[in-house]
């Protein structure tokens, strides 16, 4: 699969195979280029070959078969230290015995700058993370979100191109997370880095990414911007990993302008629409989002495709109304709709209608 975006290649992976083993490959003949200024985040469930591509491109793992490119040299055989790049991890990975602007100032020394060209990159890069008065702390004397400030500062203060994080915000508490969400991705629109960041994390892909790589089994399923990702999942795994997903197993009847009619397991017979599927007779998994789904009568538009339903759990969430339902069968079939003084509040046991366009229903593989 060859996944690349407009524009030139800055950071380009040709072929890559990963292998611990010489057997079995946790990446796949990976082909990826990212254009410079990129934010590209790497999602997927443990195991699936992220965080190996991330390693393979810091210098810390070899890539077994393939060619890494950064700026269209590659790197297959230059050492971690030679690349240039910012590293910023979970575990923060800063000096205990070092201040916060002895730590920032480090690898400013190795590549061999003078002591008042070291103060002012530090300065500035403190100030760049709203530190600029910690600069004669510790680390101990620091809470974790400082601490992870301070690790992303010294992965910008000799100025990379490229910065690797690998789940840099795991550790933290979720108000923090979101803050540090946002002040990452405008930091690095605002200085063009080019980032690749790792996480197991859908709502942190989902709203920092210019786009999405979803890794399983060692390869790229799905490289897209996270709307596409969300609104057009091209298979089950992408539409099932990526947010909250309904899923009603049937059978292809027929495919006809552009339109799947789908027989469900239950006998029921909706509308999809094809993405990979293409005959009759084929099996296939049904997705929709729980939010793409109405019941209520005035507002199903002339053209939904309408099944009955029977109400399992009704739970008001403040700003939506959460509700679980039976449906063809099945009982985990979710329906979100916004708490609106017109929405009807359901109750535990009636029989609804409920419908959605045939647009928003994608038939995908079983």
């Amino acid at each position: 699969m060859t996944t690349s975006s407009n524009g030139t290649a800055f950071v380009e992976f040709d072929r890559v195979q990963k292998s611990y083993d010489g057997e079995t490959l946790v990446v796949k003949d990976l082909n990826l280029s990212l254009p410079q200024g990129e934010f590209l985040t790497m999602l997927g469930p443990s195991g699936s070959g992220k965080t190996t591509c991330l390693m393979m491109l810091a210098g810390f793992e070899t890539a077994t078969h393939g060619d890494i490119r950064l700026d269209g040299k590659s790197i297959n055989n230059i050492p971690p230290h030679k690349r240039g790049i910012g590293m910023v991890f979970q575990n923060y990975a800063l000096f205990p015995h070092m201040t916060v602007a002895e730590n920032l100032s480090f690898p400013l020394e190795v590549r061999g700058m003078s002591k008042s060209d070291r103060e002012a990159k530090v300065k500035r890069a403190l100030d760049m993370v709203q530190m600029g008065d910690f600069g004669g702390r510790r680390p101990a004397q620091l809470s974790g979100g400082q601490q992870q400030r301070i690790a992303l500062s010294r992965a910008l203060v000799f100025e990379p191109e490229l910065v690797l994080m690998d789940e840099p915000l795991g550790a933290l508490d979720k108000q923090l997370r979101e803050t540090l969400q946002f002040e990452i991705t405008n930091l690095a629109h605002e200085l063009g880095i080019t980032t690749v960041y790792v996480t197991h994390d859908q709502t942190e892909a989902l709203t920092m990414s210019d786009r999405v790589a979803v890794f399983d089994d060692g390869r790229i399923q799905q490289l897209a911007p996270p709307d596409k990702l969300y609104e057009e999942p091209e298979n089950s795994f992408v539409a099932q990993f990526i947010g909250e997903n309904n899923t009603l197993l049937g059978t292809v009847k027929e495919i006809k302008d552009g339109i799947a009619l789908v027989e469900l397991d239950g006998g029921e017979v909706i509308d999809a629409k094809p993405i990979n599927v293409s005959q009759p007779g084929e099996r296939t998994r049904v997705s929709i989002r729980p939010e793409r789904v109405e019941y209520n009568k005035d507002r199903l538009s002339p053209d939904a495709h309408t099944l009955k339903a029977e109400v399992l759990e009704f739970i008001y969430m403040g700003d939506i109304f959460r509700t679980r339902l039976r449906v063809a069968g099945k009982d985990d079939f979710v329906v979100k709709t916004r708490n609106a003084p017109d929405q009807r509040r359901l109750k535990p046991g009636e029989t609804i209608e409920i419908g959605w366009l045939a647009q928003d229903c994608r038939a995908l593989d079983a």
